[in-house]
């Protein structure tokens, strides 16, 4: 985001772990709740020796404020779309759409140019 000079707030959520009502926006854009945000296969999960689905969204909540370590990092999310974990391809859809236009016009181009330069 960076690259395109596109203004964001970076944090580091084991520091600074997110509260009960920020997990809640969350899991608002989740297809399958907290499955798509805890992860599972982490070791912090595995050590717990517990089972998503016998607990409650209260004693989910907790346990998420209270051990950060196990939600899927990075957690991208702009009051209106949520990425969680890191998959190049669907960051960008927080990019801007002129941005994006701007940049497929690029790669067309190139592959013009491409196209030329094999065929001359």
């Amino acid at each position: 985001m960076v690259a395109n000079n596109i203004p964001f707030n970076e944090r580091d959520i084991i520091a600074n772990p997110l509260d009960r009502d920020e997990l809640k926006q969350i899991l608002r854009l989740t297809e399958n709740g907290f499955e798509d945000i805890v992860s599972t296969r982490s070791k912090a999960f595995k050590a717990l020796h517990i089972d998503l689905s016998d607990l409650g969204f209260n004693q989910l909540l907790d346990l998420l404020v209270e051990k950060p370590q196990l939600l899927k990092r990075p957690i991208i999310y702009d009051g209106r779309r949520l990425q969680i974990g890191y998959n190049e391809e669907d960051i960008r859809a927080f990019l801007p759409r002129s941005v994006r236009k701007s940049e497929l016009r690029e790669i067309q181009q190139k592959l013009y140019d491409d196209d030329q330069q094999a065929v001359g």
